[in-house]
């Protein structure tokens, strides 16, 4: 199997690292007035489905919601099409609009983006449910509608992609997430490929605790037949791909009559205006691809199990103590409120708070690639100005719920200097750098082990986002200088790298 041929995600990794990686050129210049459209359009006369739109908070907190994943415990819960639109508002709709003097108006979508760059989209796969029929269909953001791609129930197809997936075989609707590339490319260069699981992954945090939100079994799944995904969503793959299904819901019914699949070549409006594919991009994806039903299977057989850690004498247990009012702030009011923090104030934040992010985020994501209670990421943190813990560099001991000290002492020009020289992480009160084991990870699950440790990772940082701006307090997603960020936290973490890194702490006040 190509997935099997690891050197090619090493490859991609070493080269497309910070300062010095091969694939991509410092010397390269984006104008943000060129940036590309990111709505995805199509110019036939498609039918459409209004989405019809409640943002009321329906009780649920957020801390809650992105920490509680359902179970199979009510086999009857079905999406119908109010649900869905509150789904799909709340992963990647525009929730406000900021004028900016020389790029004009621009809309920012529920969930943070690399450059506001918005390549990820989001298709719909379900069976008859109240509101809508049977179908494929595109979430079209801008005007709030579905497009109707093929008419019928062809989750078969996605059962079969899967591998015969449980949850995928039992769920009335399936999302489909897939990236653009160059709609990225055109300010990341390679790195892109990296972004597309990042700026996914906090859509499916988004996604995942409005599932919950309403009771409804969600799953994020990795591990499926690339060209039959692609074939089903009409995808042109030279410039768009599918990155992860979410299957939503329960029903007893399984899809009898299998529908031919045939392409059928929609026309749409440019998908970027930025027209230079990256040979590196399609590179690494179709060798993390996975090609037919049984290499899915034999892929999801695989897992690595988590090795209970003892506490040691520079442990410092959580202290998650939150007030009731902060738990029960809804998650719809969280994702409304939510920005990519452009300043810090430097004051501190308090132990508690930083307890509840890090606890109420690290509850597990329900995914194919994880055994319950399992995890490809580890967290280390710089604390620049926390009340109630000392200032330095740590490792969460997620068994034990604690933070182990590694380095103590004031790291704000650490922090500023790992997050690529940039002012954000030395003034925030804490730098979380997502870590996995690369080595491990892709001797147990190939190349295409390197997608889901970056998803799980930027999912985990969704909800870092989340738990944060919960509170009152500010968060944003940075890059990094990959090696030194290793070399740092080493002899710890020793032959781990970074996915993800979020900066947190009280916003400034202009």
């Amino acid at each position: 199997m190509i997935n099997d041929n690891i050197d090619a995600a090493w490859h991609y990794h070493n080269g497309t690292k910070h300062p010095h990686g091969k694939l991509h050129s410092s010397f390269y210049f984006y104008d943000p007035a060129f940036r590309p459209t990111p709505y995805k359009t199509y110019t036939e006369n498609l039918q459409s489905v209004n989405l019809p739109l409640e943002k009321k908070p329906v009780g649920k907190g957020a801390f809650a919601a992105i920490s509680d994943n359902m179970k199979q415990d009510d086999k009857t819960a079905v999406p119908d099409l109010n649900t869905l639109s509150r789904i799909l508002y709340f992963s990647n709709g525009i929730t406000k609009t900021i004028h900016y003097p020389r790029l004009g108006d621009m809309e920012f979508r529920a969930a943070a983006c690399t450059g506001a760059l918005y390549h990820i989209e989001i298709y719909v796969v379900c069976e008859d449910i109240a509101g809508l029929a049977a179908g494929v269909y595109h979430y079209n953001p801008k005007e709030m509608n579905l497009k109707q791609l093929r008419k019928g129930d062809y989750r078969h197809v996605l059962i079969g992609a899967s591998g015969n997936d449980e949850n995928v075989k039992h769920a009335p609707v399936i999302l489909v997430y897939t990236d653009i590339f160059t709609r990225n490319s055109v300010k990341y260069q390679t790195r892109e490929y990296r972004h597309a699981f990042w700026d996914c992954g906090v859509i499916l945090t988004n996604t995942l605790a409005l599932s919950s939100t309403h009771n409804l079994l969600a799953k994020v799944i990795v591990g499926f037949v690339d060209e039959a995904v692609n074939l089903l969503l009409d995808l042109n793959t030279q410039k768009e791909v599918s990155l992860a299904l979410v299957p939503i819901g329960f029903t007893k019914e399984i899809p009898a009559e299998k529908l031919l699949v045939q392409k059928l070549n929609l026309a749409t409006e440019p998908l970027s205006s930025y027209n230079v594919d990256d040979p590196e991009i399609q590179a690494i994806h179709q060798a993390s691809s996975l090609a037919t039903e049984k290499e899915v299977m034999e892929w999801k057989e695989k897992a690595i199990k988590t090795i209970p850690l003892s506490l040691t004498k520079n442990d410092v247990p959580l202290d998650f103590q939150v007030y009731k009012k902060i738990l029960e702030n809804p998650i719809e009011s969280v994702i409304i409120k939510r920005g990519s923090t452009r300043e810090f104030s430097r004051q501190s934040i308090s132990f508690c708070q930083l307890s509840a992010i890090i606890y109420y985020s690290t509850r597990g994501i329900p995914a194919d690639f994880l055994k319950e209670g399992c995890s490809l990421v580890d967290l280390y943190l710089i604390v620049n100005s926390v009340d109630g813990l000392d200032s330095g560099s740590y490792y969460y001991n997620k068994e034990q719920n604690s933070l182990q000290l590694l380095r103590e002492g004031n790291l704000r020009s650490v922090a500023g200097h790992l997050g690529l020289d940039q002012s954000l992480p030395a003034d925030g009160s804490v730098c979380v750098f997502f870590m996995s084991d690369l080595n491990e990870i892709l001797d147990k699950f190939g190349n295409r082990g390197y997608r889901a440790s970056q998803l799980e990772a930027s999912t985990i940082g969704g909800r870092f986002y989340l738990a944060s701006y919960a509170q009152g307090l500010g968060a944003t997603g940075l890059t990094f200088y990959d090696d030194e960020v290793t070399q740092f936290f080493s002899p710890h973490a020793k032959n781990k790298s970074v996915m993800f890194l979020v900066a947190i702490g009280k916003k400034a006040t202009i």
